[in-house]
């Protein structure tokens, strides 16, 4: 029998009773506004592509051309570490797994765009355009091609273009139903959001084709489009983007960061607009702190530096696009942009590769932690919980296999699960 020891003590019991009482609202306020990391995989990159050139072989389009990208520009692993740097058998294995992903899942996630990319159109032109994306995604979802995640990117909610944005936004989503139903993977894209007013907006709309269609409440989610300087900081010095998540809870899903509309909005010339210019870290970095344990994920943006051309200009593009995709992963930007087929070859060798170099380390972390031995780093739960977040990661996206992290750390992966929070 385990007998308790007697301490002394000094406050009644009454005194934690009543601040357990008086702080009950903040916890539960807490648990609403920060409820952790959603489960469930997040695609490593978002695909754009204009509405006009979208068709129902777009997939597999962008498959052939960024397959052929590969055979002509780096064929074999050798080519392919010389290109970026990558050593030894990590080349090897980077490079198989990109060629199996472009056969396999070329792209993870695709937005139609109806925004820039698309442009000012007749209102005749643009409403047949969105039920003829509309038809074609219902049948890429029906017949298994479509990515994971599909969807657009409507025209924002500023005056000039808010009835076309909410007609194109209407046109589709009536489409899909028609065809059958809202594809598991839906994903609405807000752009040029510049107060939680305009999320708000967007929250009704979503609520009220709910209603039409007797559909679940909160079943059409979106993500914002933080490419505005006035969504990352107010004119009370307050941070927007945290009131914008706020403005739809449970329906705003993630932040996507607009290098060349937020560059440009900061006065950044042409030749100096980029994801890794110090006004985009800044906006980053308050988007990165703002969505923290909030279940809402972040997507970095894209680059305009195309891999086009001659082998050079291909090569000098993919060590430009590679060097930036590891970039936003170290510092916790887990999706960005594509705008090219030949950037995802890129794309997924970086993500590959970041997740491999560290899948050793890693596991040991996690290992030693889980039997508490020690060890050349004395981990917290927070960082065990990083650390099985990466491992999941990168089981997700393919860069690592279930057989090696159950080998490495000792566990299945509904045990990283646990640990990561999920």
């Amino acid at each position: 029998m385990v007998h308790q020891q007697s301490v002394a003590t000094s406050l009644p019991e009454t005194v934690r009773e009543e601040i357990a009482t008086a702080l009950a609202p903040v916890d539960a306020r807490l648990a609403r506004r920060y409820p952790g990391d959603p489960a469930g995989r997040q695609p490593v990159h978002t695909v754009y592509v204009p509405a006009d050139e979208f068709r129902p072989e777009t997939v597999r389009s962008w498959r052939e051309q960024a397959i052929a990208a590969l055979d002509a520009h780096a064929p074999d692993a050798a080519s392919l570490a010389d290109v970026l740097g990558l050593r030894g058998e990590l080349a090897e294995q980077v490079h198989d797994r990109v060629r199996e992903k472009l056969r396999r899942e070329p792209i993870e996630d695709l937005r139609v765009d109806f925004e820039d990319g698309y442009g000012r159109r007749s209102d005749r032109e643009e409403d047949a355009e969105a039920a003829r994306v509309a038809r074609s995604v219902a049948a890429a979802v029906a017949d298994g091609t479509a990515p994971p995640w599909v969807g657009i990117r409507m025209k924002c909610l500023e005056a000039p273009v808010r009835d076309r944005g909410i007609r194109t936004l209407d046109i589709f989503l009536t489409g899909l139903l028609r065809a059958g139903e809202l594809p598991s993977g839906l994903c609405l894209t807000l752009p040029k959001v510049s107060c939680p007013e305009q999320v708000t907006a967007m929250a009704r709309l979503a609520e009220e084709f709910e209603r039409a269609h007797g559909l679940e409440a909160g079943r059409i989610r979106f993500e914002i489009q933080v490419e505005t300087t006035q969504a990352v900081l107010g004119p009370d010095g307050r941070a927007t983007v945290a009131q914008l998540i706020d403005a739809a809870p449970r329906r705003v899903t993630g932040l996507h960061y607009g290098t060349f509309d937020y560059s440009a909005a900061c006065g950044i010339s042409a030749a100096h607009q980029s994801p890794d210019h110090p006004v985009a870290d800044h906006a980053k970095a308050v988007m990165q702190v703002a969505a923290a344990g909030t279940g809402v994920r972040l997507s970095d943006g894209s680059t305009n530096v195309l891999p086009v051309g001659g082998t050079e200009q291909v090569h000098a593009a993919w060590r430009l696009h590679h060097s930036l995709v590891r970039r936003s992963l170290a510092r916790g930007y887990y999706q960005g942009w594509d705008m090219h087929p030949g950037q995802l070859p890129t794309r997924y060798a970086a993500v590959f590769a970041f997740y491999r170099e560290g899948l050793a380390e890693a596991s040991a972390r996690l290992a030693a932690y889980a039997d508490r031995s020690s060890g050349a780093v004395l981990d917290e739960p927070a960082t065990a919980r990083a650390l099985s977040g990466y491992l999941l990661r990168g089981l997700e996206c393919g860069a690592v296999d279930p057989v090696e992290t159950a080998r490495l750390t000792g566990m299945e992966r509904r045990e990283l699960q646990s640990l990561a929070g999920r």
